[in-house]
């Protein structure tokens, strides 16, 4: 930092390096001032002594503000506007009133954005909740006459509805995942098979078996957004797997005590250079573009619920010989961790 200031200070340092040249000169060419040349020398080097200390002096004085901004930034504390340090010069003053203004628009403009996204998700969560009603209302229809082929085939278009209606639900709460998370004992099993079962005809429609292997696990997770990861995987699985194909879920324990979910589909398989971009929002890669049947929204929903709830999700893919997604979930020392980061006081 003080070599920035230096240079900040380079032409106050120019004017005085001109200045004394300037002097010497003087001191050289008028014939009237008689003084050796050790005398000039000694009165240079003195000078130029009580610059270098008189900068340092400035240094001290003018960087104490800028010194503490500095610090602020790298704490990255929530209050800043209220620790800004006290100021002695002028334009320091008006920085501090600068970034005083710009914080309070700032958190003027934050909390309007927020009221509106509020709304907004209130707005939306209303408006799935009525259209759950004439979706329970079909249902009903459709297990009455379920002899009927033309029922079976509505009823595969009618779940795509209904996942579509349960994401965007699970969208507008995610904001506010913080406040409806609740860690419980699960039985591994039973959440996989729950997902199965509510895609299972989806999984006729293609002639898709899924396999299960491994036996069932305790695991300590909120079993609700738990579940929305498995669907967003098994609908992922399920849009790629070829008529006819399988699709493999297994249950295992890793070496370091992690309870692991797999799920393996007989898809085309990732490009290599797609796999580290699978999870971002809205990217479908070449194959998603192939099947035109991608949002680029499962993935990244998957991974932005896992994140908050201490799960890991993993990819291996081979183009041509499918995925394979893990599903790795905390240990019981990691929840703590999972707790403080989700906000959640037990």
């Amino acid at each position: 930092m003080f070599i920035h200031y230096v240079r900040d200070m380079k032409s106050w340092i120019l004017f005085f390096v001109l200045s004394l040249g300037l002097a010497d000169m003087l001191i050289w060419l008028d014939p009237g001032i008689d003084a050796k040349f050790a005398s000039v020398l000694y009165f240079n080097l003195l000078l130029i002594v009580i610059l270098v200390l008189f900068i340092v002096w400035r240094y001290r004085v003018e960087m104490k503000f800028t010194k503490k901004l500095v610090v602020l930034a790298e704490e990255q504390m929530k209050d800043w506007q209220e620790a800004l340090p006290e100021t002695d010069f002028l334009r320091d003053e008006m920085v501090k009133e600068v970034l005083q203004q710009a914080e309070l628009e700032f958190s003027s403009e934050l909390a309007a954005i927020r009221k509106d996204r509020v709304i907004e998700g209130d707005y939306t969560a209303a408006w799935v909740h009525e259209v759950k009603t004439p979706l329970t209302a079909m249902k009903l229809t459709m297990d009455a006459h379920r002899e009927n082929p033309v029922i079976r085939k509505i009823e595969t278009e009618w779940l795509r509805v209904h996942l579509l209606i349960d994401q965007q639900l699970y969208i507008s709460r995610l904001p506010t995942l913080e406040a409806d998370y609740v860690l419980e004992k699960a039985d591994f099993r039973q959440l996989a098979t729950a997902e199965v079962r509510e895609l299972a005809t989806w999984c006729m429609e293609k002639n898709i078996a899924v396999e299960l292997e491994g036996e069932g696990l305790d695991v300590v997770t909120d079993v609700k957004w738990s579940r929305f990861i498995i669907r967003q995987l098994l609908t992922n699985a399920l849009k790629y797997s070829p008529e006819g194909g399988t699709i493999f879920i297994s249950m295992d324990v890793t070496a370091l005590g992690n309870a692991i979910l797999t799920i393996k589909d007989e898809g085309p398989g990732i490009e290599p250079h797609d796999v580290p971009r699978i999870f971002d929002k809205g990217f479908t890669g070449g194959t998603g573009r192939l099947h035109n049947a991608a949002t680029g929204l499962g993935l990244y929903l998957a991974q932005t619920v896992a994140e908050k709830i201490g799960i890991q999700l993993t990819v291996q893919s081979e183009v041509g010989k499918g995925t394979i997604v893990g599903m790795t979930f905390s240990i019981e020392n990691e929840f703590d961790k999972t707790r403080i980061r989700s906000g959640d006081v037990y």
